[in-house]
């Protein structure tokens, strides 16, 4: 098992199988600066890199998920460049992009557990889970045109969970909702009043979780996020293939071996809480 190392601005740690990414800028609400959005890829690709883990559990500090971009490290623009040059800011904004596709792309589960604002950057973390639990007080939107900005690489995530129409609707408006609309919109599976709530709802999920194989898991989350941008010709090619690539694999065999004989398949693994749903 890997050692992480000590980051600045988030933490990550590991309970067995389970990895725990929390931003932890709690007296910015966990804002987002560069700084931060580098230390989140790096241990996205950490999380990635090491085959013991099978599922990251993605949250926030000091009851706030992510506030978004940080507006104090965005007031102090340098003078544009000379006509004609790049502009030298547009690489370190858009490596939050490929945060984002990293954290999307992960083939281990990704389970957000969203408290308070979830707002511009952290609106588009928590699109890039496959599981979102909900406190009561999470909130969502994408405000920034308020303020004279955009939410620019988290669009495409945001679209992809809620669809083109609620998009439009929170973009030109700046609204921001509540839980119980984040819930009926689909941004999250599971709405909690409480901690306790958060960290048995967060137990039953990697519970479900570690009954399957990690190699099929891998591969039908490939297969369902080929499905917006692959055709369905395309899809369906690859499906078999992956079909046919784990039934050849020794440990499928003994997993239906084992449910025909009703026994315990060989990818299970010791009940082991995942850790406090309160950092």
């Amino acid at each position: 098992m890997s050692e992480f190392p000590v980051y600045e601005t988030i933490l990550l740690a590991r309970t067995a199988d389970v990895a725990r990414l929390t931003l932890n800028r709690p007296q910015r609400r966990n804002a987002l600066t560069h700084a931060m959005m580098q230390e989140i890829g790096d241990a996205v690709a950490r999380v990635a890199a090491d085959a013991s883990i099978r599922v990251l559990v993605l949250r926030g500090s000091g009851g706030a998920f992510s506030a978004g971009g940080d507006i104090s490290a965005m007031t102090a623009m340098p003078p544009p460049p000379p006509d004609g040059q790049a502009d030298p800011l547009v690489a370190p904004y858009r490596l939050f992009g490929d945060v984002l596709l990293a954290l999307n792309a992960l083939t281990i589960p990704v389970i957000a557990i969203v408290d308070g604002p979830a707002v511009g950057g952290g609106f588009g973390m928590a699109c890039c889970a496959d599981v979102v639990i909900l406190l009561q007080s999470a909130r969502f939107g994408i405000p920034e045109p308020r303020t004279g900005f955009i939410p620019s690489q988290v669009l495409p995530f945001i679209a992809r969970r809620i669809g083109e129409g609620p998009l439009r609707e929170l973009a030109v408006t700046g609204r921001v909702i509540d839980a119980q609309e984040a819930l009926a919109l689909g941004i999250g599976r599971h709405l909690c009043q409480t901690h306790d709530q958060v960290n048995a709802t967060l137990h039953a999920v990697i519970a479900d979780i570690r009954r399957n194989s990690p190699a099929a898991l891998a591969a039908v989350k490939r297969l369902v996020m080929a499905c917006a941008a692959r055709t369905d010709a395309e899809v369906l090619d690859a499906a078999a293939v992956e079909l046919v690539a784990l039934l050849r694999r020794p440990d499928t065999q003994a997993g239906m071996q084992a449910f025909l004989s009703k026994q315990t398949p060989p990818w299970a693994v010791a009940d082991v809480p995942p850790g406090d749903g309160r950092e």
